[in-house]
């Protein structure tokens, strides 16, 4: 039997029902597009303060989004950088702590690297693995340099890859794109096989993203877009190299044509993907994240460089000092992250993967860790990094942390292997060679010009308890003694060059300064400092000391020794009209008797002006 309402009741009913919320479907979550460069320095872009290189598009997406001034890359070097990207993990729990496959050790050494992982291991969970268990489509275009066959980045969670392998270098710049491999077998870049004549990388990788982005607009999706550029061979197209003006005599500033018409390159890229995302109307749902995987290339590493200066900020790519680990990061999203907004809390790499996992709502198999301390773990070991989230939508801010960097290797580009901690405005830089501290105020000196290691010891011993501490936790690597280590040895004709490079320098402020236009010993303003350099003999004799020295106009005078085997030689700093102006100075001749290792000091007696000198290197010729 049927049962009749009355009809003020079906009628009070259908109201009801009318006013009660009716279940839809759950909101989409949010595209990420992950946009990361190779290289590029922070202080190359218009919104970080270059006035040489042409940003307008990267430019705006700063004042449409958020711009961090302390943001940090793991590593000074790109592939630990871009595994702790993948994973959220430092490179030290990695045991990736170099390029890969990393740089051979030399004679010339007094360490030996440890062994590390040639690949990114397919047991750690990447971003893209949670993404696309979570309903993400991922992709990847780019520079992947995380292992070869076996390890790409198909295996590791994307579902699509163009150009991505084990190089670290493009196989070309322009079409085709082709290149032998460590092989020596000519192969093309995956993906690119079919091109048009002299396309430009850089402008088909843009062109490959677009696609990824307009086959996807429908679903959500996780772009990582890993640039080749800015990294050597430095490549650009020829009408936006004569785009800039040819600036002579100006050493330590930006001045590279070459690399500037690829950094325009870069910012045309990045304009042609946020377009693309405002023409889909996809800007609103959409987490676009800039950065760099190392600071910017400023010494000599192949033609056309040093490629960019980093100034303010002290060296670049291969040092643990801030212009090799300061990194450009912008953040976009439309309605989360307010326009034109800047952010001064040190952040890293390894919170990216926290960050996007929680914008997108993504659970880990072990969540990465907020503002919890007791961090829960992939594969039982910690997620390093923190979410950014707070600082994003404005709603609070991180619990106050320390950065840790582990570099046990010598770099390409003349940094020597260290450790390094950052926390609250103190960085303190670890030498593995001699353990020896530098301390730094980097929130009142990006430049790390005021070395306060003797100034304020205390702060030193604590940052560096807490170094020794996160090393042992992580299981980071540590090198060894180099048995076959020669130190600066004699050359064919009898000669013994010690150049600045391998100096072991004490005191507070004297350093070696790598830029090609310095490459010397600077920064001697402390008469208490000084500096030595070991060499090894074979064929003994008479020496002529050839001190290569330089000095600022007004600034000569002072009083320096030359100490070897026993004997002292003194020299009468010569004005040469500038630091960097080096003249050769033949101070003496000392005798050396017996095969064997020595060691050649140089220490000042007094300094007359402002510093004592730069001294480029010491060559001992033999007297005829």
């Amino acid at each position: 039997m049927k049962i009749r309402l009355p009809f003020l009741a079906i009628a009070v009913l259908f109201a009801l029902g009318a006013s009660a919320p009716i279940a839809s479907a759950a909101p989409r979550p949010p595209n990420v597009i992950l946009i990361l460069m190779d290289d590029l320095g922070q202080r190359d872009l218009g919104c970080y303060g270059s006035k040489f290189y042409r940003t307008p598009h990267i430019d705006r997406m700063a004042k449409d989004g958020m711009l961090f001034t302390d943001a940090y890359a793991a590593c000074p070097v790109c592939s630990p950088t871009r595994a702790s990207i993948m994973t959220g993990k430092y490179p030290a729990r990695l045991h990736l702590t170099d390029w890969l496959p990393g740089r051979g050790d030399k004679p010339e050494q007094k360490l030996n690297r440890p062994v590390i992982n040639q690949q990114l291991a397919l047991e750690e969970e990447t971003i893209a693995e949670v993404l696309k268990r979570a309903g993400y489509v991922t992709g990847h275009i780019g520079k992947w340099h995380l292992g070869g066959p076996g390890f790409e980045p198909e295996k590791q969670g994307f579902d699509s890859n163009v150009a991505g392998d084990v190089t670290g270098t493009p196989a070309s710049y322009f079409a085709p794109f082709k290149g032998k491999g460590r092989d020596g077998t000519e192969r093309f870049m995956p993906g690119l096989e079919k091109s048009e004549p002299g396309e430009y990388l850089t402008d088909r990788l843009t062109t490959e993203a677009e696609k990824f982005i307009e086959a996807n607009k429908s679903k959500p999706f996780f772009l990582y877009f890993a640039h080749f550029a800015v990294h050597i061979p430095l490549k650009a197209k020829a009408d936006v190299i004569a785009k800039y003006p040819v600036i002579a005599d100006k050493p330590g500033t930006q001045t590279n044509v070459v690399y500037a018409a690829m950094v325009e390159s870069m910012d045309d890229s990045v304009g042609r993907v946020l377009k693309k995302l405002d023409d889909l109307k996809l800007s609103e749902n959409t987490l676009v994240i800039f950065t760099s995987d190392n600071g910017g290339l400023c010494t000599l590493e192949g033609a056309a460089t040093p490629a960019t200066i980093n100034a303010p900020l002290r060296e670049g790519k291969g040092f643990l000092y801030e212009g090799g680990i300061r990194e450009p990061l912008l953040v976009k999203w439309t309605g989360v992250v307010r326009p034109g907004t800047t952010n001064s809390t040190p952040v890293c790499s390894i919170d990216f993967f926290p960050t996007i996992l929680e914008a997108a709502g993504a659970p880990s198999t072990a969540s990465a860790r907020t503002q919890n301390p007791k961090a829960e773990t992939v594969l039982g070991a910690p997620i390093d990094g923190v979410s950014l989230m707070p600082l994003l939508k404005g709603t609070g801010q991180l619990k106050p942390r320390a950065l840790y960097w582990h570099y046990p290797h010598y770099s390409n580009q003349g940094g020597k292997p260290g450790a390094a901690i950052r926390e609250g405005e103190w960085k303190l830089i670890e030498f593995y060679e001699n353990g020896r501290w530098e301390l730094y105020n980097v929130g009142k000196s990006v430049s790390e010009s005021a070395n306060l290691i003797e100034k304020e010891p205390a702060i030193a011993a604590k940052l560096g308890k807490k170094l020794d501490d996160w090393r042992i936790a992580t299981g980071a690597q540590m090198m060894m003694p180099n048995p076959d280590f020669v130190p600066n040895p004699q050359a064919d004709d009898g000669s013994i060059t010690l150049p600045a490079k391998w100096a072991e320098v004490h005191g507070a402020t004297l350093r070696y300064e790598p830029m090609p236009h310095k490459n010397t010993l600077g920064f001697w303003t402390q008469p208490t400092d000084w500096a030595e350099w070991e060499f090894t003999v074979t064929k003994p004799g008479a020496f002529i000391v050839e001190p290569l020295q330089g000095c600022g106009k007004g600034n000569g005078g002072s009083e320096v020794e030359f100490t070897v085997a026993g004997q002292t030689l003194t020299m009468t700093v010569e004005d040469t009209g500038h630091f960097q102006n080096f003249k050769p100075r033949e101070i003496g001749t000392v005798n050396i008797v017996k095969p064997g290792r020595y060691t050649l000091a140089v220490k000042p007696k007094t300094k007359a002006k402002a510093a004592v000198m730069d001294l480029r290197q010491v060559t001992l010729k033999p007297a005829k």
